[in-house]
Order: C-alpha cells, then sequence, then structure tokens
C-alpha cells in the first residue's frame, strides 16, 4: 500500500467485525512506528494495548464507575462558527448513517454512549505520558499516532481515535496501574478490521479545499 492509499483510506471506523487482530501485527505496526518524528528524539508517548477478558474488565469498571471531568479541553474549537460547522457537518453524516434524525435526542445519546465501549474493537490502545510534557510533545505523540493509523491500514486494519476516553482517565489508570500525579491519560485508539458494508463506516466525510488552509509563496 502506497502512503497516499493508506492517508485516504484512513477514517474513523465505529463498526468492527469480531475477527481478533493479531499479536504479531500490532508488534510489527508499533515496532515500525517507534521511527515516528519527535522533536529532541524526545519519545514523549507510552501506551498500552488491551484485548480479551483484561479489556472487558475495563469496560464493566467503565460503565460502573461512569464519566468524570475530562483533564484537557477538546471543544476549543467550537467557539468558531467555521470549526463548528465541520463538527455539525461530520455529526449529520455519522447520525444520518445511523439512521438517527436531528431530534432524536435519545437515539444520539445511545449511538454517543458506544464510545465508551470503543464500538465493540477486539483490541484498544491507551495513550498517556507524564503530565509535565508541553504543547510540543502532546502534537510529536499526535505524529506518533498518525504514523501508527497508516501503519495499521498497511496491515490491512483499522481504527478510529477516541479522544472520548479522557472522560474515563481514572478507571483507565486504575486498571493499567498507572500513577496519576504522573501520567496525562490523551486517548484511546479502538483497532480492529473494519465492517466493510456498514453505513456507519461508509458515509461521505468533506475535507476543506487545499487553498482554503495553505498557501504557496515564493515559486514561480
Amino acid at each position: 500500500m502506497k502512503v497516499s492509499e493508506a492517508v485516504t483510506s484512513r477514517r474513523s471506523i465505529r463498526q468492527f467485525t469480531d475477527q481478533p487482530v493479531e499479536l504479531e501485527k500490532l508488534r510489527r505496526v508499533l515496532d515500525t512506528a517507534r521511527w515516528s518524528a519527535s522533536g529532541c528524539n524526545f519519545q514523549p508517548w507510552e501506551a498500552a494495548v488491551v484485548t480479551g477478558d483484561s479489556l472487558k474488565e475495563l469496560q464493566a469498571k467503565i460503565a460502573k464507575n461512569g464519566p468524570q471531568k475530562p483533564e484537557y479541553d477538546w471543544t476549543a474549537p467550537e467557539q468558531e462558527d467555521a470549526y463548528k460547522s465541520r463538527l455539525h457537518a461530520v455529526g449529520a453524516g455519522m447520525f444520518g448513517a445511523m439512521g438517527i434524525a436531528r431530534d432524536d435526542a435519545e437515539g444520539r445519546a445511545a449511538a454517543m454512549a458506544r464510545n465508551a465501549n470503543s464500538f465493540d474493537a477486539p483490541v484498544v490502545m491507551f495513550t498517556y505520558f507524564p503530565r509535565f510534557m508541553k504543547e510540543p510533545q502532546w502534537s510529536d505523540t499526535g505524529m506518533w499516532l498518525q504514523t501508527v493509523a497508516l501503519l495499521l491500514r498497511e496491515e490491512g486494519l483499522d481504527s478510529c481515535y477516541q479522544e472520548f476516553m479522557a472522560l474515563y482517565a481514572n478507571t483507565i489508570r486504575d486498571h493499567l496501574g498507572l500513577d496519576h500525579e504522573r501520567y496525562m491519560l490523551f486517548c484511546g485508539m479502538a483497532i480492529g478490521y473494519r465492517d466493510a458494508d456498514a453505513p456507519l463506516n461508509n458515509f461521505e466525510r468533506e475535507r476543506v479545499p487545499l487553498d482554503e488552509h495553505v498557501s504557496f509563496h515564493g515559486f514561480e
């Protein structure tokens, strides 16, 4: 698979098959992803890959304990209409694919609740780093996660980034044996094989045209 094919075929998958994910594939992906770009070679990211009984146990704890106040804010872009409209557009596509009407508050809430179970993905990777890391290291961690997602595509696998998991940071840290004072839980990543026929995995997405967010200077 070309890099361009991995980029354009990657999307947030929210319906997986029950096919188990092979450990050797995950190890191959994560071993290669070690070479992702990292400012000053700090390599700030750490992760735990969870499946099987351990994942079921964690998800039961999440259901029992419920959400907490998130430790960081991912909603700030909504203060400007241009960004809010992009959120609304992808939401309309997602809920439309599930046949959930705009005024169906109960149906929308139930659909969003599936995040807590990582859309029944067979594997979930939780990414975290020491709390003293600053914006450049958050950026490095994002580049690593993108590298992981593209390498998963090369292996025929799919994923969904889940900042939503920050709502369960305490429960997840306890399950993984992480020091609450030291570690910031950044996100989860649902991993598995996509259900290729599921409408939820096939609705049209939009991207901003290139010239709206990139300018070129000094070219002939």
